[in-house]
């Protein structure tokens, strides 16, 4: 073999290895850098700049202490929540902001994207096939409006499609006839196979019943 061809074949063998270590250090790599800027940003809520250096409270002004305070105020939280007379405190605050003028839209839309995530009255959990562009071209999304009679729109409903490695996507309404619920996987599932682009692996479920109205 030639210097220069066992040069090219060296190059090549080195750019497969870069790839390939790229294809296992970036997905660690982004995951780590998402926790430590979520623990980061956390962590700086703790105002330390405002605490002495001789101050009883003077602890508070290590590295993750800030995170721990918040995470143990937001927990602390959830769990008063559950209680009747503070869940009432809670949904009449709720209520003032939602009808206090500018502010109620800020509010409201933050609490409802919150809500359809991890709220008890979560949206994005019931995963269909929609038929919108062609008789046989389906799109992965979510059935977010099962009636939009106000919209003066019968028979039809509101359908989210996320788009692919984004967090936007686009909603459709459709006739009902147009959607085709799936019962064998999770809505976690339909969510990542929706924005990775289809690439990854479905894990099939048992098929649940569906139930009426769904």
């Amino acid at each position: 073999m030639s210097p220069k061809l066992r040069f090219k074949v060296l190059v090549s063998r080195i750019l497969r290895y870069f790839f390939q270590g790229l294809l296992i250090l970036a997905p660690i790599g982004i995951t780590a850098f998402t926790l430590y800027w979520g623990f980061i940003t956390i962590d700086n809520l703790l105002p330390r700049d405002l605490i002495p250096t001789n101050h009883p409270m003077n602890f508070l002004r290590y590295q993750g202490v800030g995170f721990a305070i918040v995470l143990i105020l937001i927990i602390f939280v959830g769990y008063v929540s559950s209680s009747f007379i503070v869940g009432r405190l809670i949904d009449m605050f709720d209520h003032i902001l939602e009808r206090t003028p500018f502010i109620k839209y800020i509010y409201s839309s933050v609490k409802d994207v919150f809500d359809a995530f991890v709220g008890e009255k979560k949206k994005f959990d019931h995963p269909v096939l929609v038929n919108v562009y062609g008789e046989d071209v389906w799109e992965m999304g979510f059935i977010t409006q099962k009636d939009v009679k106000s919209l003066g729109l019968e028979g039809f409903l509101a359908v989210y499609v996320p788009h692919a490695y984004a967090i936007t996507g686009k909603v459709f309404i459709v006739r009902q006839e147009k959607v085709r619920p799936l019962t064998n996987i999770s809505a976690g599932e339909a969510m990542k196979f929706a924005v990775s682009g289809g690439v990854t692996h479905i894990t099939e479920m048992p098929a649940q019943p569906v139930e009426p109205g769904r």
